[in-house]
Formats: structure tokens, sequence, C-alpha cells
């Protein structure tokens, strides 16, 4: 009997801790879908690379993220949606042509590039168990962030995009 009451404590303790994030993890709310992931981690690696990303940035005039309204007033039912598509995005063009002659600026670009396509995952699941519903205003605001993205060469929309990863960052823990 005494037994069964230590598994039974036991089980519960450990489902609870499955249940929390891991150290320096938030659990961001996109919609009806729950992500848990290391703001922190990113962030860090983004600050170390800040300077050096947006210094080899010879467009200053425009932005690709925010461009009038492009992640303002985004209904939180759109909010998964948009974020889905965004980290396809960072992952399928920005980091793949964001390469430099400095090793150490690869790496943490590796290492972002790490964390979203964790991140990319999950949020595809939560896309393929249809939580994620893609209204028209969600799909006008990403077609305009492509457009500002392609309208510049491969390279330099890569650059600016990865400069502008702060904005991103920034409206997905203010929207939290």
């Amino acid at each position: 009997m005494k037994g069964s009451h230590l598994f039974l404590c036991l089980f519960s303790m450990s489902c609870w801790l499955n249940l929390m994030p891991t150290a320096g993890n938030k659990i961001f709310h996109f919609g009806p879908c729950r992500i848990s992931m290391s703001m922190t981690e990113i962030r860090s690696g983004f600050t170390a690379i800040k300077a050096n990303i947006q210094a080899r940035d010879p467009i200053r005039t425009l932005s690709i993220l925010s461009h009038p309204h492009s992640l303002h007033k985004v209904k939180s039912s759109d909010r998964c949606c948009i974020t889905y598509h965004l980290f396809n995005f960072y992952v399928d063009k920005v980091f793949k042509h964001c390469k430099t002659e400095d090793s150490y600026v690869n790496r943490k670009i590796s290492s972002i590039a790490n964390s979203f396509l964790s991140v990319k995952r999950r949020l595809g699941q939560c896309h393929e168990q249809n939580k994620c519903v893609c209204g028209q205003e969600s799909a006008e605001k990403f077609k305009q962030i492509l457009a500002n993205y392609e309208g510049l060469n491969v390279i330099s929309a890569a650059i600016k995009s990865l400069g502008e990863l702060d904005i991103l960052l920034d409206w997905m823990e203010k929207s939290r």
C-alpha cells in the first residue's frame, strides 16, 4: 500500500514537471497553440551579433518587418498563423543566406537558426492539427513581409531580416 502511494506521488510529480517549461523557457500562446521556447537564449545570441549584422546592411531606409502595419495589430486568432509563417520564413529564407567570414558570427546565427527550427517544428504540429487558423488579415500581412524581402537581392534581404530579428522577438514578447 505504501509503495502504491509513493508511486502515485512520484508519477504525479513527473507529470507536473513535464508540464513546466525548462529553465529559461517561456510559454508563448499563439492562439490555441502553446509553445515553450528559450527567448533568453535567442536574444543573447542575437545581441552578440546584432551590431555586426546591422553594420552589413547597406539599406537603412527600408524595413522588412516594420513596414507599416506588418506586425502591428495582429488579431490573437491570427497570431499562430503569422508566427508559423514567420518562423518558416526565417528558417527557409533568412538563415540559409546569412553567412559571413566571421566564424563567431556564423556560430551564433547557427544557434539562433537551430532554436527557430525547433519552434518551427512545434508550430508545424499545431498547424497540422488545424490549431493555426489563417485569416485573410494575417495572410495579407505576411504577403507584405515577403514582398519587402523579395524586393531586395537575396543576401541583402537575409541580412536585413536577421538585423530586424529584435522586431519579431519584441512583438512576440509584447503579445505573449
